[in-house]
């Protein structure tokens, strides 16, 4: 349903009948939709409510009627019910590319549509491969389903089937198979209409129509691998995921992308502990249905090899491998000789506000010299990618009550080349990508603790590094670009000892002689909502998955904008 703006007229409501039943929906409201807000699907390919409606797969076909028009001095008839008598039109109609009017009657599983359906699938089939089982489609494939639910179960066709190239390479990402093509132009639309990308065409005509790219062109575009989730069949398919796994096998979770400030909402895809595919979750107030190929793809740094897995302790030119337990006593002798003021904490932004929540109580319970994180900048590409690379720039600000991080940074630099901080405790950062940070800066320090998920050069000067999870191991909130509180959930297990944050910042308090009595990572999100008044009176539950509004930042998601542009002008409906 389109959203309403308080400063425009109230959109009137009209009167529909939808399979005998009378509802009210806003007055251009497609058919399709106004049968979907009802629990009526209505079976379709071409049709996606982010992009316009083409109208050209037919298979939304339903009945439609109208009341009579009552000759002069005559009344409308109506039934016993006094509602207006439908007269049916003698032919159906799309419901994706037509919008409710008053009065309407709608039919979605007459006689007629059914046969319409029947027949629909019966050409969309004349000439489509029968390859489902080695298809990487098969699960999710609307061909399939559509066929079982609405098709004949029979075919007449008995001429040689069309061929059409197969397991075309048409970009970095993707690959195309063109005998599976229905023709629906979903990603021909959002290549033109999403990423301003006019790379993707149909070419030929009648049962010889093929999907192709532009001479001279690729589909590279960094959204390129939206096509795949939205293509109905297999005729798409992403290079990565590919014969991987079937997706009956995989365990979805909903999380968010922590890649930048955006944090889009994705679905991840994982079985036995291997995530194998992330996906774009739908959320209208975030990145609608789409994210960008780059954030999509990143979750393989989570298997690298460079990937922490247990504590280390420094033994001469290397590391030795400790238990936790020998990890934190090494710590806590190593902070009783420095002096508090001569120790500093650089957390990051990249951290959940649970965390961030304990990294400001262990800097004051030590009572360190300073506490800050390391700001991440690049440019945003007017879509979905922020302009800030840190997922929790704002969680970071509210916590730490601070107006712009890394003020401090240059000045905890100087002091450790100074001597006057002898011990630092850096988590999630590797401090030598910091302009005017290297390892001979950390080289001086007398205590030097990396917190983190890989090995890098901080962690290769550390005295003690503890490996941490990563975020689609761990629960919690953040806050992104535009103020929204979402939640990470995990989906798969730490691996080897590596531990949640929360828990090593936790036994790092108790080990400074804080406070125990957090028993898990919702007992953090109470005690932050206690201290920090923004979070007062919630929950991680009450977050859900689609978030909450928290903060008000001013900050506008491009392709958001562009989205409630497009519905305003009635081109989309979602």
């Amino acid at each position: 349903m389109a959203e309403t703006d308080p400063n425009q007229p109230a959109v009137p409501l009209l009167n529909v009948q939808i399979d005998g039943e009378w509802y009210q929906f806003p007055k251009g409201t497609r058919m399709i939709e106004a049968c979907k807000q009802v629990g009526r699907e209505v079976p379709h390919y071409c049709y996606h409510p982010k992009l316009t409606s083409p109208g050209n797969c037919r298979m939304c076909l339903v009945e439609m009627g109208m009341p009579p028009r009552p000759k002069p001095g005559e009344e409308a008839p109506v039934d016993a019910q006094g509602k207006p008598v439908i007269q049916w039109m003698p032919r159906p109609v799309i419901a994706c590319a037509n919008t409710v009017s008053d009065n309407m009657g709608i039919r979605t599983n007459s006689k007629l549509t059914q046969l319409c359906r029947e027949g629909v699938m019966e050409f969309l089939l004349i000439n489509h491969p029968l390859d489902c089982p080695i298809c990487d489609q098969a699960g999710e494939c609307r061909l399939q389903e559509f066929s079982v639910e609405h098709g004949s179960g029979v075919s007449r066709f008995r001429e040689e089937k069309v061929k059409k190239p197969k397991n075309v390479d048409i970009g970095p990402r993707i690959r195309l198979d063109d005998e599976r093509c229905i023709m629906c132009s979903r990603c021909i639309r959002f290549c033109e209409e999403i990423v301003d990308d006019r790379v993707l065409g149909f070419t030929e005509r009648g049962s010889h129509t093929t999907l192709a790219v532009h001479p001279g062109k690729r589909l590279e575009n960094n959204y390129s691998l939206n096509t795949a989730d939205i293509c109905p069949v297999g005729a798409l398919t992403s290079n990565d995921f590919r014969f991987q796994m079937r997706v009956w096998f995989l365990k979805e979770t909903p999380s968010i992308n922590v890649d930048c400030g955006t944090g889009v909402n994705v679905t991840i895809h994982s079985r036995e502990g291997k995530i194998h595919r992330v996906t774009p979750r739908e959320n209208n107030e975030v990145n609608s249905c789409w994210m960008p190929d780059s954030h999509r793809l990143s979750f393989h740094a989570i298997e690298s090899p460079d990937r922490l897995t247990d504590p280390l302790v420094r033994s001469g030119a290397g590391h030795r491998q400790v238990r936790w337990k020998e990890a934190f006593a090494f710590i806590a002798e190593s902070l009783a000789k420095l002096d508090p003021m001569g120790v500093a904490i650089v957390a990051s932004a990249r951290m959940t506000n649970e965390e961030l929540y304990l990294a400001k109580r262990l800097a004051d319970l030590m009572r360190v010299s300073s506490l800050e994180v390391v700001p991440r900048e690049g440019a945003g590409d007017g879509y979905l990618i922020a302009a800030d690379r840190n997922p929790n720039t704002n969680g970071a600000k509210l916590i730490f009550g601070m107006k712009t991080p890394g003020l401090e940074l240059p000045a905890i630099r100087a002091a450790v080349e100074s001597g006057a901080i002898r011990g630092l405790l850096v988590f999630g950062e590797d401090l030598t990508e910091v302009p005017g940070w290297s390892e001979e800066t950390l080289k001086r320090l007398t205590l030097l603790v990396s917190v983190g998920t890989h090995a890098n050069r901080t962690a290769d000067n550390a005295h003690v590094v503890l490996p941490a999870a990563s975020w689609a191991e761990k629960r919690g909130s953040m806050i992104n670009v535009a103020g929204r509180l979402q939640r990470l959930n995990a989906a798969v297990p730490i691996p080897g000892q590596a531990r949640d944050d929360w828990e090593i910042l936790q036994d790092l308090i108790q080990g400074a002689g804080g406070a125990g009595g957090v028993q898990g990572i919702d007992d953090v999100f109470r005690a932050m909502a206690g201290a920090v008044p923004a979070f007062s009176g919630l929950s991680l539950q009450k977050i859900g998955s689609q978030g909450i509004p928290l903060l008000e930042t001013g900050v506008k998601i491009p392709l958001l904008e562009r989205e409630r542009e497009r519905r305003a002008k009635g081109m989309i409906n979602g």
